[in-house]
């Protein structure tokens, strides 16, 4: 237990510190920035407590927005996101979410890749359309969450292919 709780403050903060000091910079076309801290409300413990849970994320999105004076954007969406995981974990995963028996490392590609598309897809649509707060700037929301998100995905899916543990 004591291990997990370890590795889940050494992630949160690793990740708030990357997000602000180096993606934070990453700015491709105008409109790509990855927003890798997703990874935070991504591999967090399927059967850990939810309340908790929920305010952890919101503290990420806190943390992020106090670096980068962003007004609670970054805090909502992460709210967001945490808020609809269980349901996202139940769509992509099936049965095995519901008897908690999921390896996010052994799953199959597909289930991986759709819960983690769908998660960075809401979590940005969120973020950008908070950022904006306007209507009128429908095409450039839907096209900078279509294109961070793209971004975003490879480079969560790299990161969980290159710092996961092997299952066997």
């Amino acid at each position: 237990m004591n291990s997990k709780l370890f590795s889940n403050i050494a992630r949160f903060i690793v990740l708030v510190f990357l997000q602000v000091l180096i993606l934070n910079n990453v700015n491709l076309a105008g409109y790509i920035n990855p927003h890798l801290y997703v990874l935070f409300i991504l591999l967090y413990p399927f059967a850990g407590n939810q309340s908790l849970f929920l305010f952890l994320s919101f503290l990420l999105g806190l943390s992020v927005d106090i670096f980068e004076d962003s007004g609670g954007i970054n805090a909502a969406a992460c709210l967001v996101a945490a808020f609809v995981r269980p349901n996202l974990l139940r769509f992509s995963f099936g049965i095995s979410y519901d008897h908690q028996n999921i390896r996010l490392a052994a799953t199959p590609f597909g289930a991986k890749l759709s819960y983690v598309f769908l998660m960075v897809l809401i979590h940005h649509f969120v973020l950008f359309s908070l950022e904006m707060f306007s209507l009128n700037h429908i095409l450039l929301i839907l096209k900078k969450t279509l294109f961070s998100s793209l971004f975003t995905v490879v480079l969560t899916l790299l990161s969980l292919s290159l710092f996961s543990k092997k299952y066997r």
